[in-house]
């Protein structure tokens, strides 16, 4: 790693539906081979299909500022939901669906995806679920292992600060992220393990495999990982993020996270092995409340207001995020989203209006409306 700050790329997944009526739209492909008729994207920047052909999902460039990331993922956005208006359908960022599934049902799934199917039978069977999936720099693969160790702790506060998944097919939850219940039934899901290096990494990963919970090497489902394609640490926390300022907290504070991780391991400090069952909890806890209520401490093991604990996590990455050069951006961006409330605070508040006005407003509240332009909320 350089002494500058380390890389970073944001993955959002969105939801196609019916514009009017706010069916779920299988057009991914059909938007797929339409959206470079809709203007440039940033080198680096890429697009592709999802699990069920209602998703899409759009990855942005290796980034080392606030300002190119913000650049990459409001060029993305705007280029797919004009090829998704040309379909007759809307691009939303949310973590779960506001409206029923699509009315007709959708060609079966091939090769992967298939697999997967296969595999969890009904429990992916109209599994649409989106998350905003942050990737940060780590080339070492044992150094990436140590550092996960150290996230495990923020991770539940990361999901709160994301919370944007609060109905599933129309209904309200009554949890902030819906998402987040959905992929806790797949196996080995939620916090990683505390690993010593990463042969232990892998090895964990292949009995996984090897037991039938997981397709290939490439599906686990930890909150925070290794990733297996990249040189980097992977959060997978975070539901799809509303806007694009959500999105880019969610990026800012996870290099933070991995930063000061590097940090303490320079210093010789290595992570506290955190409970599974405390930790199951603290990532409950923040699904089901977001930042409205009490979340848990999972190193702690106490439970607290839920601002107490983003204060917290702002205090451990301060002077990381001042090395970056990311401390006032995500001051502002705290404040805002303190003001306006998460998406599902959000999306709750224009519920009464019907599902045809929810997704008129998902729509505009996903699509930015000036380029770098700093949105609130």
């Amino acid at each position: 790693m350089s002494d500058g700050p380390p890389t970073m790329g944001v993955e959002e997944e969105f939801l196609l539906v019916n514009p009017r009526t706010g069916h779920a739209s299988p057009g991914a492909e059909q938007v797929l081979a339409r959206y470079p008729h809709h203007g440039p994207l940033p080198d680096g920047v890429r697009v592709h299909r999802e699990l069920r052909l209602t998703q899409i999902e759009a990855a942005s460039g290796v980034c080392t500022t606030a300002g190119e990331l913000r650049d990459h993922l409001t060029a993305a956005r705007r280029v797919l939901a004009g090829a998704a208006a040309a379909e007759d359908c809307a691009l939303l960022a949310t973590g779960t669906p506001v409206g029923p599934g699509p009315a007709t049902p959708p060609p079966a799934a091939t090769g992967r995806y298939a697999d997967i199917d296969a595999a969890y039978g009904a429990l992916v069977a109209d599994y649409e679920a989106c998350g905003c999936h942050v990737h940060v720099g780590v080339a070492d693969p044992d150094t990436a292992v140590a550092v996960v160790n150290h996230l495990g702790r923020w991770l539940p506060t990361l999901l709160a600060l994301s919370a944007n998944a609060p109905f599933d097919h129309g209904r309200d939850t009554g949890y902030h992220s819906w998402r987040m219940v959905l992929q806790s039934r797949f196996p080995g899901s939620g916090v990683a393990p505390h690993l010593r290096d990463h042969a232990e990494y892998r090895r964990s990963v292949g009995t996984l495999v090897d037991c039938g919970a997981l397709v290939d090497p490439d599906q686990t489902f930890w909150l925070a990982r290794v990733s297996g394609r990249f040189p980097t640490v992977e959060f997978r926390v975070a539901d799809t993020a509303l806007t694009v300022d959500h999105a880019v907290l969610q990026a800012l504070l996870s290099r933070a996270l991995v930063r000061r991780a590097l940090d303490d391991l320079a210093a010789g400090r290595e992570a506290v092995p955190l409970s599974p069952q405390v930790a199951a909890a603290a990532v409950w806890a923040a699904a089901r409340h977001g930042v409205t209520g009490l979340l848990v401490d999972p190193l702690e093991e106490t439970r607290g207001p839920a601002w107490s604990r983003v204060e917290a996590l702002l205090d451990h990455v301060r002077t990381a995020l001042d090395d970056n050069g990311d401390l006032a951006e995500v001051q502002a961006l705290v404040a805002a989203l303190r003001a306006d409330g998460t998406g599902s605070v959000q999306q709750r508040a224009v519920a009464g209006r019907g599902t045809a006005e929810a997704v008129r407003w998902l729509t505009a509240r996903t699509v930015p409306p000036g380029h770098g332009t700093r949105l609130t909320g």
